[in-house]
């Protein structure tokens, strides 16, 4: 007890109350639990989001003759330029990101087991569900960059600047849907989808900045983008959800299977006696 404990007790205890009452020990931990929790959905999203970044530059060169990145000069064209790739890690990923350190703590928190000591911070299964959202959101975006140009796996009738700013626009609308679905491992985002006014603030301001950037003359020239229409930004949006539901879908199918090996009856029940 720090203010009726001895001084000898005192520096005997690994942990002192500072004001004496056992339902603080609650308390900090249930802190502690949030502090950690908010710390993974930090490291998922940015983790995910640019996983997604490296596999579309990577599958985007390996692959530019089926996409039609690869001009009559045999040169291959990058998906994406550096500025656009800096744009995304700087202002898009960030805001989110630190709005995620102050997310709400989480329902059933303190019903969890604790945790081991030599339990990693980012274990097997976070690894898992980065690798699968960065895959879908570098299909996506891979996707739409074939769409809109011309000479790949679907003909498109665009130019590359306006095909390449709907793949980095799709980047951008995929990595603001998958901060969503990355506060959680397994419970639906749309639990609490409200819970953090913060985040819909990074989201919004987000959103707006990729806005200018594509429709702003000056900023075209310092990205490298050209404006879309009302139909391309809908098909951008559009596209860039599916990153959303794949994840939704996922950690539904995860839910009903723990939920059904929950209710199967236990093989190891001893034998009623004769």
């Amino acid at each position: 007890m720090g203010i009726t404990g001895t001084e000898v007790t005192k520096q005997a205890a690994k942990m002192i109350l500072a004001d004496d009452h056992f339902a603080t020990i609650v308390d900090a931990i249930r802190e502690g639990r949030s502090i950690l929790d908010n710390i993974r959905k930090f490291l998922r999203y940015l983790l995910a989001t640019n996983m997604g970044e490296v596999l579309t530059v990577f599958l985007g060169v390996i692959g530019a003759d089926l996409l039609g990145l690869r001009g009559a000069d045999h040169v291959a064209a990058l998906p994406l330029l550096a500025t656009q790739l800096l744009w995304i890690n700087m202002i898009t990923d960030s805001a989110p990101a630190l709005a995620m350190g102050v997310d709400p703590p989480s329902n059933g928190l303190m019903e969890r087991r604790p945790r081991r000591r030599d339990d990693r911070l980012i274990d097997g299964a976070m690894w898992a569900g980065v690798f699968w959202t960065g895959s879908i959101i570098a299909v996506v975006t891979l996707f739409t960059i074939d769409f809109h140009l011309p000479g790949g796996l679907i003909e498109g009738r665009d130019d590359l600047a306006t095909a390449r700013t709907a793949g980095f626009t799709v980047l951008v609308f995929a990595s603001l849907f998958t901060c969503l679905t990355a506060r959680s491992e397994h419970a639906s985002a749309f639990a609490r989808l409200f819970s953090n006014p913060w985040l819909w603030i990074a989201i919004a301001v987000s959103a707006g900045l990729q806005v200018a950037v594509v429709e702003v003359g000056i900023l075209n020239r310092a990205f490298g983008t050209a404006p879309l229409n009302p139909a391309q930004w809908i098909f951008c949006v559009v596209v860039a959800s599916t990153v959303f539901w794949a994840s939704e879908t996922t950690k539904l199918i995860v839910r009903r299977v723990r939920s059904r090996r929950k209710r199967m009856p236990s093989t190891t029940a001893s034998p009623v006696a004769a």
